[in-house]
C-alpha cells in the first residue's frame, strides 16, 4: 500500500526531475529574454557601423550610448516596484513595446538629428532597464525551484552564445542591409520580446486590495528585504568591487597593453573571445553541478576575476593572458547562475523584483564609473598599480564576503 501523500511527492519528483528545457512555457521566457540580450547587445555594435559609414560622429555615438545608460539606470527601480506591483509579465511586455516603438524613431533620427536619437536611445533604454528585474521575479513564477539553477545557466548561455556569434551574424547582416535597417531589426527583437514570454502567476502584492504607499516607500521595503539577507549584502559588495575594479581596468588597459606590450591586435581579440568561450563553458558546468557549500564556490568563482587583471600587471607570455581571461569567464558565470538561483529562491515572492532591480543598479551603474576612473588613474599613477590594486580587490573583496553570515550557503539556513 502506498503512504499517504506519495502520489503526489512522486509527480513533483518527476517534474523536477524533467529538463527545464521541455518547458514550453520556459522556452517561451527564454526566448522573450534572449530577444531582449540580442536587443541590447545589438544597438551599439549597428551606431559603431553608423560611425563607420560616416553617417554619424563618434561624439554622437558616445551621447546616444550615454543617455541609454541613464534610461536604464532611472527604470530599473520603477519597473521593479512596478513587477512586484502589478504583473510581472505586464512590465516585460510594455517596457519591451516602448524599447520596440522607439527602435524606428531611432532609425529616423540617424544622421537627421542627434537630439532625435537621444531621446529613442533613452526609451530603448528604459525598457531594458525596466524589463531586467521583471525577467527575473518572471523565472521564479514560471519555474519550479527544483529547477530554477537549470533555467539561470540556459538563461546566461543564451547571452554567451549571442556574445560569441553576435558579431559575425550582424556582420554578414551588414553586407545586405543598411543601417537603418538594422535598427528596426533590433525593434523586431524587442517586440519578440514583449510578447514571448508566458503569463506568470499573479504579482503577491498584486492579489491583495486596499491602499498601497507611494513609490518611494514601496523600493524601500525591497532595500529592507535586502537588508535581511547579510549573504547578498556582501555578495553584491563583492560584485561590485569586481565590476568597479578588474571588469573596468581590463577593459581599458587590455587594449593599451596588446599594442604596448604584445605589439599586435590579436591579443586583445583573442583575450575578449576566452572570456567568452570560458562564460559559456562555466555556464554549461553550472547548470548541473550543486557544491555544498555553493555560497562559498560561487564566491571563489567571483574571485577568479583577478586572474584577469593579473595577467596584465604582469609581463607573462600572450598565451597566458589569454586562459587568464577563459578562467575569469568560466568563474563570472560560476558566480551568476548561483546567484540569481539564491535570490529567487530566498527573497520573499513579493518584493523579488525590486530586490533584483536593486541588484542590477549596483551592477550596471558602477560599470561605468569604473570605466571612467581607470583611464584618469592610469595616467596619475601608471597602468601597473592600477592593476595591482584592481588585481587585489578582485581576490580579497569576495574573500572577505565569504566571512558574512549566512554566505557559506547563500541562504539564511543551511540546505537539507
Amino acid at each position: 500500500m502506498a503512504a499517504p501523500g506519495s502520489s503526489t511527492l512522486d509527480a513533483v519528483a518527476a517534474d523536477t526531475a524533467r529538463s527545464v528545457l521541455r518547458d514550453t512555457a520556459f522556452l517561451r521566457l527564454w526566448a522573450g529574454s534572449t530577444a531582449s540580450g540580442l536587443a541590447t547587445w545589438a544597438m551599439p555594435f549597428v551606431l559603431g557601423l553608423a560611425v563607420l559609414h560616416d553617417t554619424i560622429t563618434p561624439a554622437a555615438l558616445g551621447l546616444v550610448l550615454g543617455v541609454r545608460t541613464v534610461g536604464f539606470l532611472a527604470a530599473v527601480p520603477i519597473g521593479g516596484v512596478l513587477a512586484d506591483r502589478l504583473s510581472r509579465r505586464a512590465v516585460v511586455r510594455w517596457s519591451g513595446l516602448a524599447a520596440a516603438l522607439a527602435s524606428p524613431v531611432l532609425a529616423a533620427g540617424l544622421g537627421r538629428s542627434v537630439a532625435l536619437m537621444a531621446v529613442a536611445a533613452a526609451v530603448v533604454g528604459a525598457g531594458q532597464g525596466a524589463c531586467r528585474p521583471a525577467f527575473q521575479a518572471l523565472t521564479a513564477e514560471v519555474v519550479d525551484p527544483g529547477r530554477r539553477q537549470e533555467a539561470n545557466a540556459a538563461m546566461t548561455l543564451a547571452v554567451r552564445v549571442t556574445t560569441l556569434a553576435g558579431p559575425a551574424l550582424t556582420a554578414v547582416l551588414a553586407a545586405f542591409l543598411n543601417v537603418p535597417v538594422l535598427l528596426l531589426s533590433t525593434g523586431a527583437l524587442w517586440l519578440a520580446a514583449a510578447l514571448l514570454p508566458p503569463p506568470g502567476s499573479p504579482a503577491p502584492a498584486a492579489r491583495g486590495a486596499g491602499h498601497r504607499p507611494g513609490f518611494v516607500a514601496e523600493f524601500t521595503e525591497g532595500v529592507r528585504e535586502a537588508r535581511r539577507h547579510p549573504w547578498f549584502l556582501g555578495g553584491l559588495a563583492a560584485l561590485a568591487a569586481v565590476i568597479t575594479t578588474g571588469y573596468s581596468a581590463t577593459g581599458v588597459l587590455l587594449p593599451m597593453v596588446s599594442r604596448d606590450r604584445y605589439g599586435t591586435e590579436a591579443v586583445l581579440a583573442a583575450a575578449v573571445t576566452a572570456y567568452a568561450a570560458g562564460a559559456l563553458l562555466g555556464a554549461l558546468l553550472i547548470a548541473r553541478l550543486r557544491p555544498r557549500s555553493r555560497g562559498w564556490a560561487a564566491l571563489a568563482a567571483l574571485a577568479c576575476y583577478g586572474f584577469a587583471p593579473l595577467s596584465l600587471w604582469a609581463p607573462v607570455p600572450a598565451l597566458l593572458v589569454v586562459a587568464a581571461y577563459a578562467v575569469a569567464g568560466v568563474g563570472i558565470e560560476l558566480f551568476n547562475v548561483p546567484w540569481f538561483t539564491a535570490t529567487q529562491r530566498e527573497v520573499e515572492p513579493r518584493l523579488l523584483a525590486r530586490v533584483s532591480s536593486l541588484d542590477f543598479m549596483v551592477s550596471y551603474g558602477l560599470a561605468p564609473v569604473g570605466l571612467a576612473l581607470i583611464a584618469p588613474a592610469a595616467d596619475a599613477f601608471g597602468a601597473g598599480p592600477v592593476l595591482a590594486a584592481c588585481t587585489v580587490a578582485c581576490f580579497l573583496v569576495p574573500a572577505a564576503a565569504a566571512l558574512v553570515p549566512t554566505a557559506r550557503h547563500f541562504s539564511r539556513s543551511a540546505p537539507a
